[in-house]
């Protein structure tokens, strides 16, 4: 309840820009991450995250995926991490859905149909071909903010509209039906990294997705 306290009395602000600093046993994954360009605070929030997913028996993994849906889809936002090296395994450019924004993504939510991108933690699951190549469906575990992930066939998958090719074209990414969706050269390799079991945290700054994790 302490983080929750935290985090509601300065709910915001000082979130991305590091105000809340990142656990102490992992400096060597703080100053890896940071070299990537995941800010602390950032960081801090999904560490919160996958600690909360293991004590409640939803992974065992090291693995924690964080995508920071408040830079600009042209900028490279997901990244993965490998908590037991202290590492990171790769840092992608991703895509939100058309009903989050344009370059910037503004609006999330977790109904059917609406085409945004959803927020909170995620667990991956098995993978599968499909028109866009391998994909791995994901599993929202937070109660009205992303639980009907699996209702909404959410998925991770790669796509041609995804690359700094089309960012020179558009000033921005393609956009997506709410998918979190990699450039489609490197999908495959990301995907079966973090399939069958490893968190993803979707981060952007409201409140529910704040209540969740300090949950």
């Amino acid at each position: 309840m302490w983080l929750t306290a935290l985090l509601l009395a300065n709910p915001l602000p000082g979130v991305a820009d590091g105000s809340y600093p990142v656990p102490a046993h992992h400096p060597k994954l703080a100053a890896a991450a940071a070299h990537a360009g995941l800010r602390p605070g950032v960081l801090r929030l999904a560490l919160q995250a996958h600690a909360r997913a293991v004590t409640r028996g939803w992974t065992a993994a090291p693995l924690l995926t964080v995508i920071d849906y408040t830079r600009r889809s042209r900028e490279r936002r997901l990244w993965v991490l490998d908590l037991a090296r202290d590492s990171v395994l790769a840092h992608e450019l991703v895509a939100h859905g058309r009903g989050t924004g344009a370059d910037v993504a503004r609006w999330f939510s977790n109904r059917p149909g609406s085409l945004q991108s959803s927020l909170g933690t995620f667990i991956t699951g098995r993978t599968y071909l499909g028109k866009h190549g391998v994909a791995a469906r994901l599993r929202g575990v937070d109660v009205g903010l992303n639980d009907r992930a699996e209702a909404r066939a959410i998925v991770m998958h790669g796509a041609d509209y995804v690359s700094e090719r089309i960012v020179r074209r558009l000033g921005r990414l393609g956009r997506s039906q709410g998918y979190p969706v990699l450039e489609h050269g490197v999908a495959s390799r990301a995907i079966e990294m973090i399939r069958d079991g490893t968190v993803v945290f979707a981060y952007y700054p409201a409140p529910d997705l704040l209540r969740g994790v300090a949950s």
